[in-house]
């Protein structure tokens, strides 16, 4: 599947920040993936309205086991009010045992900035789960 290209739900206020979340997610089978696939396209639905969402992208490579996310917000407060709703907390919930690696890192950014480009977000990854491999 190929990027999902970046997305604007709500427009930001110049001159604001944004808190930014990236993820990559990798499932344990190639079994799995349809169903994190599917999970997956309910919630990127429910960000599509979610209230505080200023942008998000998704690459899935199933192939590959691996899924990223990318996503910005007005606050760090709507990102967790997003994160606790439905369809998402029961997802995430439902899907844990099929995981093999999760990997999630944020940031602030001034809102002039986005939409956040990949290279940056799998460098920020990548930085995190070298830092967990570390420890």
């Amino acid at each position: 599947m190929p990027t999902l290209p970046w997305i604007t739900p709500n427009p930001a206020v110049p001159g604001t920040r944004a808190v930014v979340m990236a993820s990559r997610f990798e499932v344990r089978s190639l079994a799995d993936v349809p169903r994190f696939f599917v999970r997956s396209l309910a919630i990127w639905r429910q960000l599509r309205s979610a209230p505080g969402a200023l942008g998000a992208s998704l690459i899935a490579r199933p192939l590959r086991r691996t899924f990223w996310t990318l996503s910005a917000w007005e606050s760090r407060e709507a990102l967790d009010a997003f994160a606790a709703a439905e369809p998402h907390r029961s997802t995430m919930t439902g899907l844990r045992a099929t995981m093999r690696e999760s990997t999630f890192t944020f940031w602030d950014t001034p809102v002039e900035r986005l939409p956040i480009r990949w290279p940056d977000a799998h460098a920020r990854i990548d930085a995190q789960r070298a830092g967990a491999a570390g420890r």
